[in-house]
């Protein structure tokens, strides 16, 4: 635990993350008094509002729960704890009225039902849309109007947390450090119960769907807190990202394969039927990989969708059309370029089926967390449902606690900029290349080996500043334990495939779950 005089009080409950997960939560555990920690203005910055898909559930008329979940384990290669599978597609339904109650409009048919869509490796329609691409910023902007109207709901907007406060093995707090003085003291701020809600890893890649905010921090910091680890090698590309070189990459959501749209190389061969039996709805492992295989031998690769959605595109997918106008192209005419990019992380934070880590006092979920649901590739729209029902597991879970009636203290000043300070520092930018070449779609003993040189050799360089040291050390933190687990993993499964062991072994059948050492957990804890 890092010493400091410059202790708050946060209250009863603190969550750390104000996407879907935090503020689902946050109104789950609704009237007890919780703080909600927030790296940007309220909803800023969060990945669920960039969710295009939507939320699998398990409703429509001839579909089950049994097939949501043999679909989801199907998809999952062999990993899928088939208990939480269950027990989270189970809850669909429910999870999907409170969201209906929060005024989320969900897309509905000629009768009112709600509309469902039909994404990759699913066999039946059970994706609840909004407006075809908007579920993630419409779910985020109803749970932002309810929170703004909780009163027991408190905001901290501008802080960013980066070391868990541990006092006698159980988590007591954060630290927060001001950016602008790193060489000051790191406030903490102290609560009953903390909860992880920071998302995923995706902006550790260089080409990426996630916001510059998905960094990994969340889980760098459970781990050096001594939290176990599970599945950190599996990081799930999405295949078609829109390939216009921006950063992030704008997301051609799996819907529109959903609806028919196909992928093509420059010469106009429709390549995935060779691939795999379910074509273009292929998992997206198999996707990525089969597009990475054109692009590698110097075919670029293109979404055709002018048939299947053709005119309706405004209406019917506006996000999507709105970042294809913005980069020159018209989608109702024109072929989308695109490319594989980080999307998602089926690894986090091992926890149970209440969310609990293995750290007393520290609880995670949404996509942070590693329920085991998703195994080694996560079936689409799964996320948005795994993150609405464990962030209501983990407030059941707290909620049957003792209620601390204490005062918090006041909020402290915000302190923005965390995020663009570390995308701005150039070291940041080489891990990011680094992950991307060698820690990608196709890994090797080769490339992981050379991926490991090369973040020792940039906290090397970091360790010159010692305020840049402290500010990348979970960076640092998270891009190994990715990398080591994927190097220890010898195998192919999922969205981990390794070029010198490309099939499956029955050996490795299993999740892994790892913790840092205890020298690894002290060498994140001290600010510079």
């Amino acid at each position: 635990m890092i010493a400091t005089d410059n202790v708050l009080d946060a209250g009863d409950v603190l969550i750390v993350g104000a996407g879907l997960a935090g503020l689902f939560a946050a109104l789950k555990l609704s009237p007890r008094p919780v703080t909600v920690l927030a790296n940007a203005p309220l909803g800023a910055g969060a990945a669920s509002a960039w969710a295009q898909g939507g939320i699998a559930a398990a409703i429509g008329e001839g579909d089950c729960i049994e097939d949501h979940v043999a679909d989801t384990i199907a998809a999952g290669a062999g990993l899928v704890d088939a208990h939480m599978a269950q027990l989270i597609a189970s809850e669909a339904p429910a999870r999907i009225e409170d969201l209906v109650k929060l005024a989320v409009p969900f897309d509905r048919d000629v009768h009112g039902a709600l509309a469902l869509g039909r994404e990759g490796a699913h066999h039946q329609n059970r994706i609840v849309r909004v407006s075809g691409d908007r579920a993630g910023a419409a779910i985020m902007a109803a749970l932002r109007a309810r929170v703004i109207k909780t009163p027991s709901i408190r905001v901290l907007a501008g802080l960013s947390a980066d070391t868990l406060a541990v006092k006698e093995g159980r988590v007591i707090g954060v630290f927060v450090p001001n950016w602008a003085a790193p060489h000051e003291a790191p406030l903490m701020l102290r609560a009953r119960h903390i909860i992880l809600a920071t998302g995923g890893i995706g902006a550790l890649y260089r080409v990426t769907t996630n916001p510059r905010e998905a960094l990994g921090e969340g889980l760098a910091m459970a781990a050096r807190a001594g939290a176990a680890i599970a599945d950190a090698e599996f990081v799930q590309f999405h295949p078609t990202a829109i390939d216009v070189g921006r950063d992030p990459a704008p997301l051609a959501s799996e819907a529109l394969r959903g609806e028919g749209a196909f992928l093509v190389n420059d010469q106009g061969a429709r390549f995935m039927a060779d691939v795999h039996p379910m074509g273009d709805l292929a998992p997206r492992d198999i996707v990525s990989r089969a597009i990475h295989g054109e692009r590698s031998a110097g075919r670029k690769v293109f979404l055709d969708a002018r048939d299947a959605i053709g005119a309706e595109f405004p209406t019917r997918f506006p996000t999507i059309t709105k970042a294809c106008v913005e980069a020159g192209i018209d989608p109702a005419t024109d072929l989308i370029p695109v490319a594989p990019a980080a999307h998602y992380h089926m690894g986090g934070v091992a926890t149970d089926q209440a969310g609990r880590s293995t750290v007393p006092g520290l609880w995670a979920c949404g996509e942070v967390a590693s329920t085991g649901m998703h195994g080694a590739n996560r079936l689409a729209s799964n996320s948005l449902l795994e993150t609405v029902v464990m962030a209501a597991k983990v407030a059941e879970d707290i909620d049957g606690a003792a209620v601390h009636a204490i005062s918090p203290d006041p909020a402290p000043a915000p302190r923005y900029g965390h995020a663009d300070a570390l995308m701005g520092s150039a070291i940041t930018q080489s891990l990011r290349v680094t992950m991307d070449a060698n820690v990608g779609v196709i890994r090797s003993a080769a490339s992981l080996n050379a991926a490991l040189a090369d973040i020792a050799e940039l906290e090397d360089k970091a360790s010159a500043t010692p305020g840049t040291a402290a500010a990348l050390a979970n960076l640092f933190t998270t891009a190994r334990l990715i990398t080591e687990a994927a190097l220890a993993r010898q195998e192919s499964r999922g969205g981990h495939y390794r070029a010198d062991f490309p099939e499956a072994r029955p050996e490795f059948a299993h999740r892994m779950i790892r913790t840092l050492s205890a020298d690894e957990q002290l060498m994140g804890t001290a600010h510079g």
